[in-house]
């Protein structure tokens, strides 16, 4: 072998332990999860919380994650640039519901990105809402289905769902204006009523025989009102028969 092959060999040596002691470069871990930003208005916080409280109360099944107002870290590029991004609701399915996250980190989550979004517009946010964010979440995020709802605009609810082949495709509305969310199997529609003193057109889910989704306290609500009615009927098959009903109750 002469010194030609010798080098040539030893060369290939050095390239392959190159290659052997090669690592990737660690994801970032100084991660910013709060910039300080308020939402827009009272009326945007409260409409936030009522989609997590009330899709957290009545979602039947356990393996996901409710985040809002929560940035999501997609790449190291977004995290030097300062790029945040933070959905107003999303949820990721089939994952562990760890509440203790302080932002949805991807690379420490397997990759899972939401499969849904929504975001409350304003003023200063529907052009991003409606242009770039949408860009992200249709290109980068693959979210299964995107909803927009400006909470001063009764009218201004538009939903997306994800055709892979095609991109995000328009959700119809039906007949009262609700557009399927296939993710959560609920409708997303409009409600109007009384929040916390606040009367308006509430975005809210609703089940797929077109049952409001309730906050835990209109659910309590609902079922006192329940038992008081079937108390009443009762009293009143009592005094049919001629038995005084809070003469039964006292015994």
């Amino acid at each position: 072998m002469d010194s030609t092959e010798l080098q040539a060999m030893s060369q290939t040596e050095e390239v392959a332990t190159e290659v052997e002691d090669w690592a990737p470069p660690a994801p970032p871990t100084d991660l910013i999860f709060d910039d300080g930003e308020p939402l827009e208005s009272n009326r945007h916080r409260i409409a936030m919380n009522v989609l997590i409280r009330s899709v957290k109360h009545e979602l039947p099944r356990q393996d996901y994650f409710i985040g809002g107002n929560m940035f999501i870290y997609y790449s190291d590029r977004q995290v030097c640039n300062q790029d945040f991004r933070g959905p107003d609701f999303f949820v990721v399915l089939g994952v562990d519901p760890d509440p203790a996250r302080l932002g949805w980190v991807t690379w420490q989550e397997e990759g899972r990105f939401p499969d849904v979004i929504v975001e409350f517009l304003s003023a200063s946010t529907a052009q991003a809402d409606k242009g770039i964010k949408k860009d992200l979440y249709e290109r980068v995020f693959k979210t299964r289905d995107y909803f927009i709802y400006d909470p001063f605009e009764p009218t201004s609810l538009q939903g997306w769902h994800l055709d892979l082949d095609q991109g995000y495709q328009a959700i119809a509305p039906d007949d009262r204006g609700w557009l399927w969310c296939q993710s959560l199997e609920l409708w997303a529609g409009v409600w109007t009523g009384d929040i916390q003193g606040d009367v308006t057109a509430w975005l809210r889910f609703f089940d797929s025989d077109g049952n409001l989704v309730l906050l835990p306290e209109e659910d309590a609500e609902q079922r006192a009102e329940i038992a008081e009615q079937r108390a009443e009927r009762l009293a009143e098959k009592l005094r049919e028969l001629g038995v005084d009903p809070e003469q039964v109750s006292k015994g």
